[in-house]
């Protein structure tokens, strides 16, 4: 049977062979606790620890690459933050199951630290479920939950945030990109907001990093994902900047700096490392390789309409509509591709996407609307193969409603 042609960047990403390899000692006989004090279990702690520094350091070289690119463009605020001697911002990593318990964790723990008066909970109407669900969870045990609004263009509405983040709110989020829109969010701006007010500010990182700059500096806490960079499931991480004090959300042995109790696995954080050591070498390769695959996708759907903002969005993820298409058909009937109508995690649900209705779009609109995502290992040609495939499906549903 062929493999269909795999378009679904966002949901995950192939396993880069660099991080697969990485991790085949420790599924073998280097199997050792790395919370244990022999031998094989300092073996393996070192090998934890060798894999948090890789995720840092591609960390840190995003944070200078937005620094950079703020110098040359002036887009965004400065946001004063402490700065390590390298210039980097000073910070810690927790290795945690993924950016969902990152998420949780961080929210959660962030109210639970905070001033008995401060108890609103302040983000975006196109979170992820994991921010957005954890922030109306909270909503609906004593905190005040505002879900600020966004522009048809899928930006945050930064009058609407200047308005609801005032010295009651404990914590700001926002996404840097949108996993279904891919529209990036202006984030240092935000988060100036938040600071101003003496608010934390937590970024779900997840579907930006190492591809478009993020501004490490403006955030708190960042949370990110090893799946998303070609690394393996089962693995997240969360950033807090010094000085930064939440409370745990689940109990234990105390790993990962109280906040995450848990044997953590050497080959998952193995894995995680040797992905963010390619993310840093191969960023100018994969951006100039998703510019191509981007402007091909556009010359073949100009018929189309994007959902979300054409100009602010990363390039990898693009989400377009026809009117009077059947998104869920297409995907079953189109079988040698493999692309998606929005998050894996709401598939199934039968419900219109919360991120499309936010942007105002009809039921019909979101039910006629596709997510293709490509990087690193798509080829062109397999781009434009899939991309005919979509074409044609898309003219037989026309013709057929005509």
């Amino acid at each position: 049977m062929t493999t269909p042609i795999y378009l679904d960047y966002q949901a995950t990403t192939p396993l880069a062979p660099e991080a697969r390899e990485a991790m085949l000692p420790w599924l073998g006989d280097r199997f050792a606790n790395p919370h244990s004090p022999h031998k094989p279990g300092r073996e393996a702690a070192a090998t934890v620890e060798a894999a948090r520094d890789s995720v840092m350091d591609a960390l840190i070289e995003t944070s200078r690459s937005s620094r950079a690119k703020s110098r040359d463009v002036g887009a965004e605020p400065r946001v004063s933050t402490s700065l390590d001697t390298n210039g980097s911002v000073a910070g810690r990593l927790l290795f945690t199951g993924g950016a969902t318990e990152a998420a949780n964790i961080a929210i959660q723990g962030a109210a639970m630290k905070a001033a008995p008066r401060r108890r609103k909970i302040v983000t975006v109407a196109t979170e992820h479920a994991c921010v957005r669900d954890t922030a109306l969870w909270l909503g609906a045990h004593g905190h005040d939950c505002v879900l600020l609004p966004v522009h048809a263009d899928g930006i945050l509405d930064l009058d609407a945030a200047a308005e609801a983040i005032d010295e009651d709110t404990a914590l700001v989020a926002a996404m840097l990109v949108n996993n279904e829109i891919g529209v990036i969010q202006p984030i240092a701006a935000l988060s100036a907001l938040a600071r101003a007010k003496g608010a934390l500010f937590f970024c779900d990182a997840v579907q930006g990093f190492g591809r478009v700059p993020l501004p490490v500096e403006a955030c708190d806490m960042i949370a990110l994902s090893a799946h998303k960079i070609h690394g393996p499931k089962g693995i997240g991480a969360l950033w807090l900047r010094d000085g930064v004090a939440i409370e745990p959300v689940m109990h234990g042995g105390g790993q990962e700096g109280g906040l995450r109790s848990g044997t953590l696995s050497p080959a998952l954080c193995a894995g995680f490392g040797a992905a963010a050591e390619l993310l840093r070498a191969c960023e100018a390769q994969d951006a100039v390789h998703v510019a191509e695959l981007a402007a091909l996708a556009m010359r073949r759907l100009g018929a189309w309409e994007v959902n979300g903002s054409v100009t602010e969005r990363y390039r990898g993820n693009l989400n377009i509509r026809m009117h009077g298409i059947d998104a869920a058909r297409m995907i079953s009937e189109i079988r040698q591709v493999a692309f998606s109508a929005g998050s894996a995690c709401a598939s199934g649900s039968g419900r219109p996407s919360h991120v499309l209705s936010a942007l105002g779009l009809t039921e019909a609109e979101a039910r006629a609307s596709i997510r293709l995502g490509f990087g690193r290992y798509t080829t062109l040609d397999e781009l434009d193969r899939a991309l005919m495939l979509i074409v044609e499906a898309a003219e037989r549903q026309g013709a057929i409603a005509a």
